[in-house]
């Protein structure tokens, strides 16, 4: 166990871009192999314009890893954070630091994504792709991300979270978020089983629907208990489900100047 942390803990940032190839690559494969949507779109001009938005969200977590880091090395010299105050295994840290950033610098993040006007319209770009594959997952305004990374922070620094227990957290996210957006099928007894503790890929599809009530469920993103909690749980006929969004219009959704001003658009008119 000390072992996998130290490797986490000095991870080459070679190997954790990798990871998102590899992670990419083989949604990739899967997508052509099982599909769950047949789609005639030019996936070439898709797969550009959403991995624009990965470079973005790069450049932010550029930012926030350095501010993370410090904090983190920080809140461990001066035993800050509920993890540095007790003397608990490792392996304990590890459950406790995955779960909690899990809840509350994802799914309590969504969730408020959803629920707060100008968290909402910023969160609006991802769910505008109408045709939700592996790199809608990368498909975040900044945002968006910028949000999401305040909450990752937030978490880090009530709990202590130790620097491997982090970037292990972060490779696990990069491995959900492709897998869950990927446009796969996989068989539905085997699907449903993977959605009692994890996020499924169907499962997840159901959130991208383009209105509510099927928009504001499935918040989760490695683990599904949090939506069985929180009564946010739901799983269907994924046949019924249509991508994009209700306020937005579907021939935008790959206009990436759109999408940046959509924020800041008061066109845009939503219920939050």
């Amino acid at each position: 166990m000390l072992e996998l942390m130290q490797y986490f803990e000095s991870m080459p940032t070679f190997h954790k871009l990798g990871w998102i190839l590899v992670c990419l690559v083989v949604s990739w494969v899967l997508e052509g192999a099982i599909p769950l949507v047949f789609t005639d779109y030019n996936k070439r001009a898709h797969v550009t314009k959403n991995l624009f938005f990965l470079v973005t969200s790069l450049l932010v977590n550029l930012v926030f890893g350095l501010l993370t880091l410090g904090i983190i090395l920080w809140s461990a010299d001066h035993q800050l954070g509920l993890l540095n105050m007790i003397d608990v295994p490792l392996w304990i840290k590890l459950i406790v630091g995955v779960m909690m950033l899990d809840f509350l610098a994802q799914w309590v993040a969504h969730y408020m994504l959803h629920r707060v006007k100008w968290m909402w319209k910023l969160h609006l770009v991802h769910h505008s792709d109408t045709m939700v594959d592996a790199t809608t997952g990368t498909r975040h305004h900044p945002g968006d991300y910028l949000v999401r990374e305040v909450f990752s922070l937030v978490t880090v620094l009530i709990f202590g979270i130790p620097l491997g227990v982090f970037v292990l957290y972060r490779i696990l996210t990069i491995f959900f978020t492709y897998i869950t957006h990927a446009n796969i099928k996989i068989h539905q007894d085997l699907d449903k089983a993977m959605s009692y503790v994890f996020i499924s890929p169907a499962m997840h599809k159901f959130h991208h629907h383009f209105e509510r009530p099927w928009t504001d469920t499935n918040f989760g993103n490695i683990f599904s208990f949090w939506d069985r909690i929180f009564g946010t749980f739901v799983y269907e006929d994924t046949s019924k489900i249509r991508y994009g969004v209700d306020v937005l219009p579907d021939d935008k959704a790959n206009d990436i100047a759109y999408q940046l001003k959509v924020p800041f658009n008061k066109e845009v008119k939503t219920d939050y």
